[in-house]
């Protein structure tokens, strides 16, 4: 064939097809390769180097420039693995990329984000019929993370929580929440199952979260984490009936701060830790006690704010007792609330609500990945059987009263 020739068939679409498969097969060997060198030994080899064994494969799509690529990745049986050739975020460098470019197209974008958009290579700017298909390429695919069904399995804790940042709603610059839920399966795995965004944390809002949760196939939730935020709490009370609400320990020792002098922080949340670290729940609420009398005696208010929230405090001392340490606050959302400010403090102002909730909805997206592809339990399998010995529960009931 000659050189013309060869150049004509590889820009045909058999040509490009071609190219596709070589470089689907190129990666997957270097795939392989990687992963061999991780557990140390080919399939198969018995090797004094091994560390593990593969356990099969899971499908992961790459887009390029030559197509999509369908690879499979290997998954281990201890540990786990993802190609360094790969890239992890993707999806989360896109929407950001769109957002920036929306808030570029319609003239919000600050100093630090016309510096971005350059970087991004971009010194014309770019159309907004070009942002348009990237947003829509985008949405697409978060749309259907955010509204799969939840029906598969069933979440015995729920957790909640808020971050805030800056958009323009009616040509004004306003806060918007970022409403989260996560949830720790029956199995003792992890997911993101709710991200929505709104105006603030009324009880309207939550409430309307909370519900589309249900519709979506929530189930089984036995315990509800978050801060006391009065919205919130309301609409847990109203919409998930038969679930007990744990107030955020975390949340709590700040709020004490706030009627405290400062010098008496450290010896005070000290003192506050105690409770949590009692080896029964009789303990736990007996020591609740003995703590509010002791601080009472200096602090008259935070021996009220003690007896006031001993219920909501405690209700983790119900559950097993493997599970307190993780069912005792909301810090489990604190990787993804830094994942999520790292990404919108780059934008500043949004340009809109739904720019933010496309972002948003991307660094979660990842996150619940990561989650699923590399399982390490929350909590472990033989400690969650406890949570349902007869395999029957009683799901919570959703009340539009």
């Amino acid at each position: 064939m000659t050189y013309f020739a060869c150049l004509s068939h590889y820009v045909s679409a058999d040509g490009l097809e071609l190219v596709r498969e070589v470089a689907e097969r190129l990666l997957q060997e270097l795939i392989e390769a990687e992963a061999t060198t991780k557990i140390g030994a080919e399939w198969g080899e018995h090797s004094d180097t091994r560390t593990t064994w593969r356990n099969g494969h899971r499908e992961k799509t790459v887009t390029t420039q030559a197509g999509d690529l369908e690879l499979a990745i290997p998954k281990l049986r201890a540990g786990s693995f993802f190609p360094s050739l790969l890239e992890r975020r993707r999806r989360i460098d896109q929407a950001l990329y769109a957002v920036i470019m929306e808030a570029y197209v319609h003239g919000v974008s600050t100093r630090s984000v016309d510096d971005l958009v350059k970087a991004l290579g971009s010194d014309t700017g770019i159309s907004k019929s070009e942002v348009s298909r990237i947003c829509a390429d985008l949405d697409e695919q978060l749309d259907a993370f955010r509204t799969r069904p939840l029906d598969h399995i069933r979440f015995p804790y729920l957790f909640l929580d808020a971050t805030y940042v800056k958009a323009r709603v009616d040509h004004r610059i306003v806060s918007q929440a970022i409403v989260i839920a996560t949830g720790v399966t029956q199995d003792g795995g992890r997911e993101v199952v709710g991200v929505m965004v709104g105006d603030s944390e009324t009880e309207v809002f939550w409430a309307q979260f909370l519900r589309h949760l249900r519709e979506r196939g929530l189930s089984g939730v036995r315990l509800v984490i978050s801060d006391s935020h009065s919205g919130l709490v309301k609409a847990i009370r109203k919409v998930m009936l038969g679930a007990a609400w744990q107030r955020c320990r975390v949340h709590f020792v700040r709020n004490v701060f706030a009627v405290i002098p400062k010098g008496s922080a450290e010896m005070v949340a000290a003192t506050i830790r105690t409770v949590f670290a009692q080896p029964t729940a009789d303990a736990v609420r007996t020591q609740l006690d003995t703590v509010a009398d002791m601080l009472g005696r200096q602090f008259p208010k935070v021996r009220e704010m003690l007896l006031e929230a001993k219920e909501d405090l405690t209700a983790f001392a119900d559950f097993p007792h493997q599970h307190w340490k993780k069912i005792q606050s909301t810090n489990p959302l604190e990787r993804l609330n830094r994942e999520i400010k790292r990404r919108t403090d780059v934008v500043q102002v949004f340009p809109n609500p739904t720019a933010v909730l496309r972002l948003a909805t991307a660094v979660l997206a990842e996150l619940h990945d990561e989650w699923i592809a590399f399982p390490r339990r929350y909590l472990s399998n033989e400690s969650m059987d406890a949570l349902y010995p007869d395999d029957t529960i009683v799901l919570p009931t959703t009340s539009d009263d």
